[in-house]
């Protein structure tokens, strides 16, 4: 288990001289106006530091089903099939029909590389997950303890499954314990 009660870096690091935003409504007479610059995030086009930007991809999609539940076995497979013709440019890995790693109930995982293959995908997903659950985390590149870093493998693994992940549907309990299993002997 996590040694050490997470830290987190001030949201606002690099605008602590800027001035507040404008308290103005816009123009729905909702949201709040904000200031144009002209310039879009670095994040439209590579994903912030510490998410992977390498090989191993920034997020890993695992779209989990019930193998004893015919229906929704068959939806899964469907959507496994559909994902392969319709986003040939992820990485999509097997079908399982069985607990794998640290997931309880079958599943198969899907990565993504790009901030608009994540738009792209989880915005399709959406629509077409259909009874299926599903985690969205990131893969991140944190310095463990080995490396000179605050944290072990384990523990980067378990906070990436589940402090920072994304559930769309009910969230599935993880076995992190395998975490430490698996990585820390």
């Amino acid at each position: 288990m996590p040694s050490q009660r997470p830290t987190y870096k001030s949201p606002l690091e690099g605008y602590e001289n800027a001035p507040p935003p404008p308290t103005e409504r816009a123009e729905d007479g909702k949201s709040l106006l904000n200031i144009q610059t002209g310039v879009l995030s670095s994040a439209y086009e590579k994903f912030p530091e510490p998410l992977d930007n390498g090989r191993r991809g920034a997020f890993d999609v695992h779209i989990y089903h019930l193998p004893n539940h015919p229906a929704q076995a068959q939806y899964a497979a469907e959507l496994h099939s559909r994902i392969r013709r319709e986003f040939p440019e992820l990485r999509i890995y097997t079908f399982w029909s069985k607990p794998v790693g640290p997931h309880p109930i079958a599943m198969f995982e899907v990565n993504i590389f790009t901030p608009a293959q994540f738009g792209a995908f989880v915005g399709w997903l959406a629509v077409w997950r259909g009874p299926l659950s599903v985690l969205i985390h990131p893969n991140t590149t944190e310095k463990t303890i080995e490396e000179g870093g605050e944290m072990s493998e384990a523990e980067k693994e378990a906070r990436n499954h589940t402090e920072r992940a994304i559930w769309m549907g009910e969230r599935v309990v993880l076995n992190t314990d395998l975490f430490w299993e698996v990585m820390d002997h």
